[in-house]
């Protein structure tokens, strides 16, 4: 299925389910936002025919490209992206760090959100597990080549010297450690599988916010497909993602009936830019270093907030 297809059975189809959120401690916080979803849809798609960057409203392609760079780095600072003009983690920020939870005093939900808005900590989140997992946390953190649990490291090892190898697989689940991530990693996990001179990547989803975070999900996993083929000299393949619990915020519904009531447009392709000497590393690419070519959304669509 495509986006489209998924997020069509999604809105018609679904089933009505209360959203359920934890603070740091474990304790469920009240949610004022139900959604409506559906169990388990799968996303397959064929990089031959283009990027799959939905047409379908305008998306945030820099924001996207920024924040993957920013968890192929590792990066845990809030600041650092927003420096870059992504704003996805503007809202969050690493609740154990947070002043109320240190000094153990109850808030309100309003000052609880403005302290989230005001941390630049975001914890151990995606980027840190692919490449620390689960090393103590420390704020700032920075890449210690030493380390031997760096999974993302050992992708791009093993596509070089064993790239049929079925263990090359990043996980950002990290239970040890989620009481301090500014949001327990929506997708878990990322496989890369190689047949013939194709490579192919998989993730899973366990929460798949269909109007705000799938699409801009599809869209980095693909840069990453793309990433890990000029790192290693591989044809890209395909691009599957399990989507587990698949669901679309109440409030956000109006939106989404906006949204399937168009077609897609002729996708676009991405070309990779090598620096200046014609090398090119994964570990050193920036956010800037990709042309999106032939890109043609319809008019963008005020998706609101997912209020909870």
């Amino acid at each position: 299925m495509n986006y489209l297809e998924i997020i069509k059975n999604v809105v018609n189809n679904g089933t009505p389910k209360q959203a359920t959120r934890y603070d740091a401690e474990g304790n469920v916080i009240p949610v004022e936002n139900g959604t409506i979803g559906t169990f388990c849809e799968i996303f397959r798609h064929a990089m031959s025919q283009g990027f799959p960057l939905t047409t379908l409203r305008k998306m945030p392609w820099r924001s996207i490209r920024v924040e993957l760079e920013g968890f192929i780095k590792g990066v845990t600072d809030k600041k650092w992206y927003q420096d870059r003009k992504c704003s996805f983690w503007d809202e969050w920020s690493n609740p154990a760090c947070l002043p109320s939870y240190k000094s153990g005093i109850a808030i309100t939900k309003d000052a609880y959100k403005k302290e989230q808005l005001e941390g630049s900590d975001l914890g151990p989140i995606y980027g840190y597990q692919w490449r620390f997992f689960d090393c103590e946390y420390e704020f700032p953190n920075k890449i210690n080549k030493s380390y031997k649990g760096d999974q993302f490291q050992s992708i791009v090892d093993k596509l070089k010297s064993s790239p049929y190898d079925r263990r090359m697989v990043c996980s950002a689940w990290n239970p040890n450690q989620m009481h301090m991530m500014a949001l327990p990693s929506c997708h878990v996990l990322h496989q890369v599988v190689v047949y013939g001179n194709k490579l192919n990547l998989t993730w899973f989803q366990r929460s798949c916010d269909l109007t705000h975070g799938v699409p801009n999900n599809i869209a980095s996993y693909a840069l990453l497909l793309l990433l890990y083929c000029e790192e290693s000299g591989l044809e890209p393949g395909e691009l599957v993602g399990v989507l587990s619990d698949c669901h679309v915020y109440e409030n956000t519904i109006e939106s989404a009936k906006k949204v399937i009531s168009r077609e897609e447009n002729k996708l676009p392709t991405v070309k990779i830019k090598r620096k200046s000497d014609g090398n090119f590393s994964i570990f050193d690419w920036t956010w800037d270093e990709v042309e999106l070519i032939g890109y043609d959304p319809h008019p963008a669509v005020d998706m609101g907030k997912v209020t909870v």
